[in-house]
């Protein structure tokens, strides 16, 4: 499996007890809906490794697993802080305007005016906002920030995401004979 094709699910904070149960951190917006878990994939190095689940319990944003793999805590203990993976296929669908990060990639960004401001190339996460790497038809990269509260319309179909824009942003980007 390619990491590429996956997203991380979390990683292992530490072994627990002595017949190699592990304590996982689920770094995800609902832990609950991977109860029901039969494998996941451990970064092992550059690969990502295949482990089988015998059990898992989840609680909060943490769960207590065992791997069929793992038989003792010492086995347990050489996975401490190894991230954890599942391919992206697995993830739940979003509803609504709600979406992933990777889902947003190459949809054009359309202003509250109707007007493509261009394609996103990168999401950069930067505290309580995202920032969208947008690159106009002549090659300009605008940075906009970005929050729910900015969403007019999301358009999987169309892959565009229609957004409202601060006046004169764009144009600090399109047309630099303005700066002082």
């Amino acid at each position: 499996m390619n990491i590429d094709d996956c997203y991380q699910l979390g990683y292992i904070i530490k072994p627990h007890g002595l017949k190699g149960e592990l304590q996982l951190l689920l770094d995800v917006d609902s832990p609950e809906d991977y109860q029901n878990l039969e494998s996941v994939f451990v970064r092992q190095g550059q690969q990502l490794v295949p482990f089988f689940i015998e059990y898992i319990n989840v609680r909060s944003e943490k769960a207590i697993v065992a791997f069929d793999e793992i038989q003792d805590f010492e086995q347990a203990k050489t996975l401490k802080g190894a991230e954890l993976y599942l391919p992206l296929s697995a993830l739940p669908e979003p509803s609504g305007d709600q979406f992933y990060l990777h889902e947003i990639d190459s949809f054009q960004v359309i202003s509250q005016s109707g007007q493509s401001v261009g394609c996103i190339k990168n999401v950069i996460e930067s505290g309580p906002q995202l920032i969208l790497v947008v690159e106009d038809v002549g090659g300009v990269e605008i940075l906009l920030p970005y929050t729910e509260s900015l969403l007019i319309k999301l358009d999987r179909e169309a892959k565009e995401m229609h957004i409202n824009i601060a006046d004169g942003l764009i144009d600090v980007y399109t047309n630099p004979e303005n700066e002082d």
